[in-house]
């Protein structure tokens, strides 16, 4: 059906049908909205089923149906209040009777911006608690109280300050603080869901920040509080401590890269300096062997992808190393590593993070896809005739050094010292 015929067809019923959430938010800000969500009011479960048979009842603990309006599978879901009655998400009493209006509806809800619906017949912008008046001013506010009873808002607040770049107002930020308690208690995977999604945007350190302000950071990412204040060697690090160093390189990997493992690994290639005893500041020595126990830490608590939890030890045992290489077949057995991680990162991908931390990249590792393609022209399949097992990858591994090596020769910048 089509979405007016939707709204008509729960008009019929005596209800009205709306458009909320993050379509209307992005609508009002000009945006491209992307995924229509539906809240019906008005009606009951029984006679919304009985004219809606097709839709699919999803909701455990309220109604919510899968619908295909405008040949896309939509969720409806019935106008509701909620009532704490206990802790984390789960704890609540929800209502769902046909006299609970919009209005209502959206009261429950996080933020003024979020809390908008317009009606699917008419367009009109249902805005009680100055949602649009809000993104005009670039600022997110908590509706009400409600803020407090889902912890995980704190995160959300923090990511959609990345995700929409607007600013948090003081009282969003003591909500965000007052959400520490029953944060600790939440369930892993929705901290990692609100940390796949702050990843996703354009600068993922605004979401760190934003938490750090909200004295939320060093409950949820530990490893990352860690950073603030060790202080590295100024003619390195002219940014400040090891915190303000990842939040500039994940930022810089989010800008050259879309892909978020890439991201993650940039922004916890250092993370074995937030253990660097306090005595030997500004020194880090053997941070990149430090790093591993704290990213396996990590996730232990909350179970990282495992594509992640590869590519980042790959990247904290390597990213000092990378650049710093003086001889081919170092230069050669790190091309062939790097080879090993393309299903997860690409080259460029690996440039991008390697740059990012060290501000820039010598000629082998800027034209590594080049070395790299001159390296692999060289296979077991060209080996002479009698060779087998070992022996064949002796003789591909002369050859590939070889051809490392003439590379490195003919491409090496005048000025630059030859690498042997």
């Amino acid at each position: 059906m089509t979405e007016r015929e939707f709204g008509e067809a729960v008009a019929k019923m005596g209800g009205r049908a709306y458009v909320v959430g993050g379509w209307v938010r992005d609508k009002v800000r000009g945006q491209e909205p992307q995924d229509k969500d539906y809240v019906v009011t008005g009606v009951t479960e029984a006679a919304f089923r009985a004219a809606m048979p097709e839709a699919k009842l999803v909701g455990r603990g309220f109604p919510v149906f899968l619908a295909k309006i405008d040949d896309a599978c939509c969720e409806v879901a019935f106008a509701r209040t909620e009532r704490k009655n206990g802790t984390g998400y789960r704890g609540f009493d929800v209502s769902c009777s046909s006299d609970i209006t919009i209005e209502d509806d959206l009261f429950r809800r996080d933020l003024t911006v979020n809390s908008m619906a317009m009606d699917v017949l008419t367009g009109e912008l249902i805005d009680p608690y100055g949602g649009k008046k809000d993104i005009e001013a670039g600022v997110l506010r908590p509706v009400s109280e409600h803020f407090f009873e889902d912890p995980v808002r704190a995160l959300r607040t923090a990511r959609f300050t990345a995700q929409l770049e607007m600013n948090p107002v003081p009282e969003a930020i003591e909500a965000m603080a007052a959400c520490k308690k029953e944060l600790l208690s939440e369930p892993a995977e929705r901290v990692l869901g609100e940390l796949k999604k702050a990843l996703k945007t354009r600068k993922p350190s605004v979401f760190f920040r934003t938490l750090e302000k909200a004295q939320l950071l060093e409950a949820v990412f530990p490893e990352i509080h860690a950073l603030i204040g060790k202080t590295q060697p100024v003619q390195y690090h002219p940014e400040g401590d090891a915190f303000e160093h990842i939040m500039q390189v994940v930022d810089r990997v989010a800008h050259d890269t879309d892909n978020i493992i890439a991201r993650f690994a940039g922004l916890v290639h250092d993370l074995g300096k937030g253990v660097t005893p306090v005595e030997i500041l500004p020194h880090h020595y053997g941070h990149e062997e430090k790093g591993i126990p704290v990213l396996q830490e990590w996730n232990s608590r909350m179970t990282l992808p495992g594509s992640w939890k590869r590519v980042a030890e790959f990247i904290i045992q390597h990213h000092m190393r990378a650049p710093r290489l003086e001889k081919a077949t170092k230069i050669l057995d790190l091309m062939l590593l790097v080879r090993r991680y393309r299903q997860d990162i690409s080259l460029e991908d690996f440039k991008a993070i390697i740059r990012a931390d060290h501000n820039g990249l010598p000629y082998y590792l800027e034209r590594c896809d080049e070395l790299t393609a001159e390296i692999l022209t060289v296979s077991g399949n060209d080996a002479p005739e009698g060779l087998s097992g070992i022996q064949t990858g002796e003789w591909v591994r002369r050859k590939q050094l070889t051809a490392c090596k003439k590379w490195l020769r003919e491409n090496r910048p005048a000025g630059t010292a030859e690498i042997s």
